[in-house]
């Protein structure tokens, strides 16, 4: 395929796509972006076109992009729209983080730069495997419990609880992980009482994380991550986006939390 047959014109309705095509070379592509992008800090400067749940649509198709990119189930009726209005979009829905290297592998070929991330991913793959490597010399695995909201409490997503594993955690809520949908990962107080993590990943999308709300929670003193002080913020901008956030700084904050607690 030609050079000029490759999208020249890109919106990104979401962050992770953004973060993307500036790891790939492609920044002088990106025409639009979602009002949330925070990575990098230069992307901020693009015109905004989007929120998560909602587009400036009429922009869009004044802006005459080559592609739109966009994530999850959330963003079908928005894609439902521009493809009505004769647009190319693509709306990714991955979840894992095998999911996301192909993620990645599957943008670069689309815009004609698949040798950059196949290189690209190649990087991703061994931090992750560094990771685990690490992470099996731990003399103790920390139960985790990760909380995405708190009202309903929602645990963690299937590439957040992987990070958390590959680490060498043990997330309490795994099998809820694998499902695709918000509402199939709550839990309950009693859930997380029952199951006594030792450490607590507050991530909440949207809003500062309290942590002194935990320990006010009924019941919840008593659980060992906030008897102990083991209860932390973590930035959503990096955890929940599924891109190359969560393996370039994901990966060695959960390792830093991890290690202080082998002493």
């Amino acid at each position: 395929m030609r050079l000029r047959d490759y999208p020249r014109r890109v919106v990104c309705l979401t962050e992770e796509s953004v973060e993307t095509m500036y790891a790939l070379g492609l920044e002088d592509r990106i025409i639009g972006v979602s009002a949330f992008v925070e990575r990098p800090p230069e992307a901020k400067q693009l015109p905004t076109m989007s929120v998560f749940t909602h587009a400036n649509l009429q922009k869009i198709v004044e802006a005459k992009p080559d592609l739109v990119l966009g994530f999850s189930d959330i963003q079908k009726d928005i894609a439902k729209d521009l493809i009505g209005m004769g647009l190319n979009v693509w709306i990714a829905n991955h979840r894992s983080l095998d999911e996301i290297l192909d993620y990645i592998l599957a943008l670069g070929s689309m815009c004609g730069v698949r040798k950059a991330a196949m290189d690209y991913v190649a990087m991703l793959e061994e931090q992750l495997e560094n990771a685990k490597e690490i992470a099996s010399q731990f003399k103790q695995k920390p139960k985790v419990y990760i909380e995405e909201w708190d009202e309903p409490r929602l645990s963690g997503i299937r590439w957040f609880s992987q990070i958390i594993e590959a680490c060498g955690g043990i997330d309490i809520n795994q099998e809820k992980s694998f499902s695709s949908l918000a509402k199939d990962r709550t839990v309950t107080d009693q859930e997380v009482i029952l199951a006594n993590p030792d450490i607590i990943l507050g991530c909440w999308c949207g809003k500062p994380v309290d942590i002194q709300s935990f320990s006010k929670r009924e019941g919840w003193s008593q659980i060992s991550a906030v008897k102990n002080n083991q209860v932390f913020e973590l930035d959503p901008a990096i955890f929940l986006q599924p891109g190359p956030a969560p393996f370039i700084d994901g990966i060695p904050l959960v390792q830093r939390i991890f290690k202080d607690f082998q002493k």
